[in-house]
């Protein structure tokens, strides 16, 4: 193959892969990703439980109930719902854990 040619007097670069330039580009955009992840895992739950506790309040009061009892209904709901949330979202990042080390424990063996 002929080599290319660049107009004017610009440089011709030819760069070689680096294995490790390449690696840690890879896990840094593995743990940006990781994290951005768990933002919006957070920030679903959050949305999810503002939506619950809303849908409670307005069946609560569309239904007649005391207002009192639905409002505390409604925070009891949103509660359950965030912590539920929360906890799938520990044990998701326990359970991706664990399952990246029996990975390198099986490269390794």
């Amino acid at each position: 193959m002929g080599q290319s040619r660049v107009p004017g007097n610009q440089p011709q670069f030819d760069f070689e892969p680096d294995p490790a330039l390449e690696a840690f580009i890879k896990a840094r955009a593995e743990r940006i990703a990781r994290d951005q992840a768990f933002v919006w895992r957070f920030r679903l739950v959050t949305i999810e439980t503002l939506m619950m506790g809303a849908l409670v309040l307005a069946a609560g009061l569309a239904l007649g109930q005391p207002a009192f009892l639905v409002l505390r209904a409604s925070v009891m709901v949103g509660a359950g719902c965030f912590a539920s949330g929360i906890l799938l979202i520990s044990l998701t990042g326990a359970a991706d854990r664990t399952i990246a080390r029996l990975k390198s424990w099986r490269r390794r063996k």
